[in-house]
């Protein structure tokens, strides 16, 4: 049992290591870091593309004001005398960063796996059917002839998203000694669990991008 755990950190962090390196290769190359402006910028100018996930904004928040909530009484304090020993005075913000963090994990990977996986492939499908890439959309679901690009959605044929994996598991835990390094380790926490995959909406990019005749 521990020589499997021990095989799954390091595959991790190889993975991690070498999707790092990959990732900034090609993003210097292909100015992919712009990416998530114009996504923020092309979904803020498309109201349809809103519904899904404003069906979806009371239920996220109840349930992450409920992690943090938990998080916050039950272990603000141990995590802070632990701490305290190696960021001293600055152990109250690293602390509250650490919280915070942790709770958004924990959120994310509950509502990744219960409340959101319809509401995101609603919202990426409903982006490529207002692009009128509607045949790379018909390979996973049906389609409606007419109403907006979220209203021509049918029922979904593929699902993309997989449920919690010992990966993610594995790659969380070892990488939580980091916040013991004072103030510059729990920032490099938050940045590694940002950048840690997730394979699902990946699937559906990887259609997107291998399509030539798309371009934002």
């Amino acid at each position: 049992m521990a020589s499997h755990i021990v095989n799954k950190a390091q595959e991790a962090a190889r993975e991690d290591y070498g999707q790092a390196k990959r990732l900034l290769n090609e993003a210097a190359r292909s100015r992919s870091y712009l990416y998530p402006i114009k996504g923020v910028a092309y979904f803020l100018s498309h109201p349809a593309l809103w519904k899904p996930l404003r069906s979806k904004l009371v239920p996220y928040l109840t349930l992450y004001s409920g992690v943090l909530g938990s998080m916050l009484f039950f272990t603000y304090l141990p995590q802070l005398a632990v701490m305290a020993f190696v960021n001293g005075p600055l152990a109250v913000l690293t602390t509250a960063l650490l919280i915070l963090n942790e709770s958004s994990t924990i959120t994310s990977l509950i509502s990744k796996s219960y409340l959101l996986q319809d509401a995101l492939l609603d919202t990426f499908d409903g982006t490529l059917v207002a692009r009128d890439a509607t045949d790379i959309v018909a390979e996973g679901r049906e389609l409606n002839a007419r109403g907006d690009s979220i209203q021509r959605l049918g029922k979904a044929i593929k699902k993309p998203f997989s449920r919690l994996s010992v990966n993610e598991l594995v790659r969380y835990v070892m990488y939580l000694p980091l916040n013991f390094v004072p103030v510059v380790g729990t920032v490099a926490f938050i940045l590694l669990q940002g950048q840690s995959p997730h394979s699902g909406l990946q699937t559906h990019d990887v259609r997107l991008t291998s399509d030539s005749s798309l371009s934002w």
